[in-house]
């Protein structure tokens, strides 16, 4: 399983992006995806997170409102819209393949992992 994070970039506060993340292989729609980010000095952290058939959806508080995860199993891909993005938000994100069908957060769920695409929010 490869997976292929693309999208980022430097937005000001108030902007908006859309992260992409292109999977390989045909077990794609089998499994739940999620976004995760990690800042400079800080952990790597839950941001939204999605089931196989993109019927469930859970985000992080930080980001409720304002992100949304969607995908879309015929093109093996998983999208992150951000949008009223703040500074806080600048980190590497990277999308996550877990072991089962449903939504999870825990870090520990999620074998698969993208190379990261960096988002900087400038104020």
């Amino acid at each position: 399983v490869q997976l292929q994070a693309s999208g980022g970039g430097l937005v000001q506060a108030g902007g908006s992006l859309r992260l992409s993340c292109a999977a390989s292989g045909r077990t794609f729609s089998s499994y739940g995806m999620a976004w995760f980010r990690q800042a400079p000095g800080k952990e790597r952290e839950f941001v939204a997170g999605i089931s196989w058939t993109g019927g469930n959806t859970f985000y992080a508080d930080s980001v409720k409102g304002r992100f949304t995860i969607s995908r879309d199993n015929a093109k093996n891909t998983v999208y992150l819209q951000m949008n009223s993005l703040k500074p806080e938000d600048t980190a590497i994100y990277y999308c996550a393949r877990s072991y089962t069908t449903g939504v999870l957060t825990d870090i520990r769920n999620f074998p698969y992992w993208g190379q990261g695409t960096q988002v900087t929010v400038s104020s």
